[in-house]
């Protein structure tokens, strides 16, 4: 694999040590399972060609920089291509041009105006324990369960977590983050001391902050099994909720110890995600929500 890679041993993560090399091994390894969570999608990428150290920007677009792949030009009529992965050396050759996150749409190109998921990303303000936010967690899937839905779990590489409930791709964009707005409403009247729907520190201190923003169209959410650029290169790993309870911190795994746990990996944690699809009909209905722009 070196052999494909310039300077394969240059260091991105002076925190780490880990190298050019490091992370292609790992996304080597997790391709496996991270290609059904890319195949399809208009993604985004970020980058550190110098390493962390140097800058590290986000990018929508390959125009101008060969060795990525695009998307079909038709599917974002007046945008340039966004990226496309759709092998494993789609992700290596993003890896050699200085990609660390890989970040995608929620919708595929077989209709890229309804989206087959949305998030909720659930972010802790000042003073939040873990045992909170696993706690939190709970509640929020508690709350799906209630509407005839259900989510599945991954962590950030930070401090958050991401719950992704699979739907029929049946509405559009606007209609489906006006119904995870109303959701976040519910818990926010149901819980309030517990969660809040604005953003700011000042406004989630002692509460967690319940983003519901990246259901937006031309949004975009980490990729499950994507490598994040930040000290440390965590990686935002997808989990059973069997093993919440079991996680000690939101942050555990990096491309080092992620490699240990593919390894050994011989069932998607995710199980049957790509299987289900909630219809939102009914939930809609219930929450009488309306479609935001």
């Amino acid at each position: 694999m070196a052999a494909l890679l310039t300077n394969p041993g240059k260091v991105i993560d002076p925190s780490t040590g880990f190298t050019k090399l490091d992370l292609a091994r790992y996304y080597a390894a997790a391709a496996r399972w991270m290609l059904p969570h890319l195949a399809g999608r208009h993604a985004y990428v970020k980058r550190a060609p110098e390493g962390l150290e140097g800058r590290v920007f986000f990018q929508q677009h390959p125009e101008g920089v060969t060795g990525f792949r695009a998307t079909d030009a038709a599917l974002w009529p007046g945008h340039e291509p966004a990226f496309a992965f759709e092998t494993a050396e789609d992700v290596l050759s993003a890896v050699q041009l200085g990609t660390i996150e890989i970040h995608t749409w929620n919708s595929t190109a077989a209709a890229i105006a309804r989206p087959d998921f949305f998030l909720l990303d659930l972010d802790p303000g000042e003073g939040i324990a873990w045992p909170q936010l696993q706690e939190a967690a709970m509640l929020v899937r508690g709350t799906l369960r209630q509407l005839g839905l259900d989510g599945w779990l991954k962590t950030t590489g930070g401090k958050g977590l991401h719950i992704v409930v699979p739907i029929v791709p049946d509405h559009d964009y606007p209609t489906v983050k006006g119904f995870s707005y109303a959701v976040v409403q519910l818990l926010v009247r149901t819980l309030p001391e517990r969660f809040v729907a604005r953003s700011g520190p000042r406004n989630r201190v002692g509460r967690i902050f319940i983003d519901y923003l990246r259901n937006g169209q031309s949004q975009s959410t980490v990729a499950p099994l994507s490598a994040r650029a930040r000290p440390g290169i965590g990686v935002a790993m997808p989990v059973t909720w069997r093993e919440l309870p079991k996680l000690d911190r939101p942050d555990p795994w990096n491309i080092a110890t992620a490699l240990e746990r593919l390894d050994g990996q011989k069932r998607d944690p995710w199980g049957p995600y790509f299987r289900t699809r909630f219809s939102l009909g009914g939930p809609i209905a219930a929450l009488d929500s309306r479609p935001l722009r």
